[in-house]
């Protein structure tokens, strides 16, 4: 089943996006724009 997480930034843990992950698989970790720090960061799912 799929359900709704939070990517929070590594450096200012800034939340910025929503995505969607199966709950049986492993935490998301993408790298993306943060719109705090102004470049592209390492994202992770939010606990």
């Amino acid at each position: 089943m799929r359900e709704g997480v939070i990517l929070r930034c590594t450096e200012c843990k800034e939340e910025n996006y929503i995505a969607k992950n199966d709950k049986r698989k492993e935490k998301i970790e993408v790298k993306k724009h943060c719109f705090k720090c102004n470049a592209h960061q390492v994202h992770k799912q939010k606990k």
